[in-house]
């Protein structure tokens, strides 16, 4: 099978005077996973919607493989929206099956593809109950079936990993990992920044309608600070204070955490701590997903 990409263009969206989404524009290659995040009213539903066609761009174009997505191109894709939309009173099992032929499979092969997921997710036992009676953890793993029983060729995940332990969120993981390496585009918004930044090849940050940042992590991260930590047992308070291009962050007994300006050698660093005798830990930290985060959502702020 062909795998394509997904690309918003421009697409932008007010209701009212809120501008929900302004300008955005970002592309999910074949086999990649894409992390969305953005604070709460960021706008990451709205441009969710818009790719599944249930809310409509007031500018702008949503395409996969090239061309604009259609109705036809919708059915290939597999949504697991933030509200979750499944029937309260149908069987695991029955409503699997509907929605796989919903989706255009025959009843032999939905049936097939029902079981599969259920026995994938560790749903087994529970394929003859109702949703409603099953924990807030099993319903997410009904609801991720749901966007993977009819087999799609894009996956458009918002907020997946809400609510589930932490033995749900290694299955999601891998199912995600996996779709991806078959060459399916995937697309999730999260709040667990530590998750989105182990699983995703790239990300965009959305604020306030806006994309503000879009990029591998490490490609992102690459022009800030890099911190060192420093453990060296007989070196002297202030050892590291003369550094050109370093900045003490912290000292405490024998273990010192330094900044690093860009473009500034951590060899130096190391020299140093050398000099005043042995060195038992020497360790970079790029920074997080999170600090990131935090820094292009609050420098934004304040430039407003």
């Amino acid at each position: 099978m062909q795998h394509h990409a997904l690309e918003l263009d421009g697409v932008s969206k007010r209701f009212g005077n809120l501008v929900a989404l302004d300008g955005v524009s970002f592309e999910v290659r074949p086999g990649e996973l894409f992390g969305f995040v953005g604070s709460n009213g960021a706008g990451k539903t709205t441009a969710m919607r818009i790719v599944l066609g249930v809310l409509e761009a007031d500018s702008g174009e949503v395409r996969f493989d090239g061309r604009p997505v259609t109705h036809e191109t919708r059915t290939r894709i597999g949504y697991m929206p933030e509200e979750r939309g499944l029937y309260p009173k149908m069987k695991v099992l029955d409503q699997l099956v509907y929605l796989a032929q919903l989706h255009g499979m025959s009843s032999n092969e939905a049936h097939q593809s029902a079981q599969t997921w259920i026995s994938r997710l560790g749903l087994a036992d529970r394929r003859g109950d109702e949703v409603q009676k099953l924990s807030l953890g099993n319903q997410q793993r009904v609801q991720l079936a749901a966007a993977l029983v009819h087999n799609p060729d894009v996956l458009v995940l918002d907020e997946p990993f809400s609510g589930l332990d932490p033995i749900a969120v290694d299955v999601m993981s891998s199912v995600l990992r996996e779709k991806a390496a078959a060459g399916v585009p995937v697309v999730f918004s999260s709040h667990q920044l530590d998750l989105v930044e182990r699983l995703c090849d790239r990300v965009g940050i959305i604020r306030a309608g806006r994309i503000v940042a879009c990029g591998a992590v490490a490609e992102l991260t690459e022009g800030a600070a890099t911190k060192i930590t420093v453990t060296a047992p007989l070196a002297p308070p202030g050892w590291a204070a003369e550094l050109s291009g370093v900045k003490v962050l912290s000292q405490e007994g024998d273990t010192t955490v330094v900044e690093l300006a860009p473009g500034t050698d951590d060899q130096t660093v190391l020299k140093a701590a050398l000099a005043t005798g042995p060195v038992r830990e020497f360790s970079r930290t790029h920074p997080s997903l999170a600090e990131l985060f935090r820094n292009v959502v609050t420098d934004q702020q304040e430039a407003r």
